[in-house]
């Protein structure tokens, strides 16, 4: 099927504001509750400019604590990119929320603002591999998973699971083996978690370790 003539499928993006104390909580011990903070607003206008250059269909940016923030504003400069706040519930309940809600009906993915390497290419082969299965999967290194795309709000899948372990993927494995559903993987990614995420990051990015002079020293 053509690029333009496939259908849309929407890109939601679960985001925290960055705000000093609330954003990149692991990682303040190492950059500091300001330098934490502006690497969220870092990692959040990367994934949102690249789920607008992804043009797959509808952006929608799930927010919070609310939708207020200016670096939502920002972001919506970008392109077209809906405001939506984070409705209350764990992980699992705000994903399968931005799922249900969707405005396309060929699917959705869900992404976080963690990652990083999650491209507008890769974002495009996600939603190829959407439309050949009932859901496609990113998984992480650390045992989670970066994306994870439904055609369908499959509650099932985000239910009892463990968030924030090691035990993510495999969890969401066995919920997707008992409903039934044909899923797709691809090669597992890495989020900016922890101090040597970030590291990593600056190797890649000079503009984003950039950001350690001017925030905080490393120790």
């Amino acid at each position: 099927m053509k690029p333009e003539t496939a259908p849309r499928i929407e890109i939601a993006i679960l985001a925290k504001a960055p705000i000093a104390g609330l954003a990149k909580t692991r990682l303040i011990p190492h950059l500091g509750a300001d330098g934490a903070a502006a690497l969220q607003r870092w990692l959040l206008q990367r994934t949102v400019a690249a789920a607008v250059v992804a043009d797959l269909g509808p952006v929608t940016l799930w927010c919070t604590p609310d939708i207020d923030h200016p670096e939502f504003a920002v972001c919506r400069a970008f392109g077209t990119v809906a405001l939506r706040r984070q409705p209350a519930g764990d992980l699992g309940e705000r994903m399968h929320a931005a799922i249900a809600e969707s405005s396309t009906s060929a699917g959705t993915l869900v992404i976080g603002t963690d990652c990083a390497v999650l491209t507008p290419g890769l974002l495009r082969q996600a939603a190829e591999s959407l439309r050949q299965h009932d859901a496609t999967v990113v998984p992480a290194e650390d045992g989670g998973y970066v994306l994870i795309g439904m055609r369908e709000a499959g509650r099932q899948a985000f239910h009892a699971v463990d968030w924030s372990t090691e035990r993510v993927m495999a969890q969401t494995r066995a919920r997707l083996t008992a409903m039934k559903w044909r899923w797709h993987e691809f090669p597992p990614l890495w989020d900016v978690d922890r101090k040597a995420d970030f590291e990593r990051l600056a190797e890649l990015f000079p503009d984003a370790g950039a950001l350690a002079p001017q925030i905080a020293t490393l120790t």
